[in-house]
């Protein structure tokens, strides 16, 4: 699954793309991890907009990304969530530990 990863402002942006499952996953951790710790960003901005499907690896990938940016007092931030997939991560109590945004945008 592909990622386009940008840094700007303090922030760093995630853009990720297709379908994020078992298989995927790996590839998304170590690639986001990388430009964490390269960056050190403020906030971490992962948007959904082109997501396809995702699992429960979905929120696993999100909730492992916290606990990263936790590590360098950093934030994490949701964007372009379809409203399925909000809901989902609601339910998951994602909602307690990162922030929701409606579009990816700009970092």
């Amino acid at each position: 699954m592909p990622v386009t990863i940008e840094y700007r402002d303090e922030a760093l942006m995630a853009r990720l793309q297709g379908e994020i499952d078992h298989h995927s996953a790996q590839g998304l951790r170590e690639q986001i991890d990388d430009a964490i710790s390269r960056a050190i960003p403020q906030k971490l901005v992962m948007d959904f907009t082109d997501v396809t499907f995702m699992d429960s690896s979905g929120i696993g990938l999100i909730m492992g990304r916290y606990r990263q940016m936790s590590v360098y007092g950093g934030k994490v931030a949701i964007a372009g969530l379809s409203t399925q997939q909000k809901k989902v991560m609601r339910l998951a109590g994602l909602d307690k530990l990162v922030s929701f945004e409606e579009t990816g945008g700009k970092v």
